[in-house]
């Protein structure tokens, strides 16, 4: 018998609730990257990868058109999954530190990851009609994580999305108390720690490095 869990992330996975989402996330599964051109895309929303009893969750954006999108698996195939599983395997959360398609072993432990947006946005920028729709999803894993202790979240996006869902659940009174930055944790119930998101944008340019993400995951260990 499914367990609730295996429920959401079917659901998740055959959501059509963005049409501007759906029709992208198939072209680019249709017209594929040169360097894939043998994959066979997955090209639907990307569900939620990890350990259903984690105790903690990464919230990060939204899946990568060639990456997520292609694989159907949050964070892998792309540069930034290279950098995420690199420094979760370091801090013991994973069993690898390197993650290319759904088939290759990686295994979670005591972590969830999850995202603002489950399908692969234009331009890597969802709409926020698009955050609110998927944002019932993110609702309901976080009450299905009877265990968890700290949120990670990437990116001032998935920042802001997760206080949001504070505010509106009267846990907080408004998101401008929490200032966004790098390896900051906000004393909330779970921790919340705040955290560039691996994009290529910042670990090209040295903004994000593995050593600073490395910190984060080492963080979140130590809290729990």
């Amino acid at each position: 018998m499914a367990s609730a869990f295996q429920i959401l992330q079917h659901e998740i996975a055959n959501c059509e609730k963005c049409p501007r989402l759906r029709v992208y996330c198939a072209d680019v599964a249709r017209e594929k990257r040169r360097a894939y051109r043998e994959w066979d895309y997955w090209g639907k929303p990307v569900p939620s990868f990890g350990d259903p009893k984690a105790r903690m969750l990464i919230l990060g954006l939204a899946p990568a058109a060639h990456g997520a999108n292609r694989t159907g698996r949050m964070f892998t195939g792309d540069r930034s999954g290279d950098y995420l599983f690199r420094a979760l395997h370091a801090a013991g959360f994973a069993s690898q530190p390197g993650s290319s398609a759904r088939e290759d072993g990686l295994v979670l432990k005591d972590a969830l990851i999850t995202a603002s947006a489950h399908c692969a946005p234009p331009d890597n920028k969802p709409l926020p009609e698009e955050l609110r729709n998927c944002r019932g999803y993110l609702e309901r894993e976080l009450d299905m994580l009877k265990r968890l202790k700290v949120v990670v979240a990437l990116g001032k996006l998935a920042f802001d999305q997760y206080l949001g869902i504070l505010r509106d659940r009267g846990a907080i009174k408004s998101r401008a108390e929490f200032v966004f930055g790098h390896n900051v944790a906000h004393s909330l119930s779970p921790l919340l720690i705040s955290s560039y998101h691996p994009s290529q944008q910042n670990t090209s340019t040295g903004r994000l490095t593995d050593q600073m993400l490395l910190d984060v995951f080492q963080r979140a260990r130590q809290s729990l």
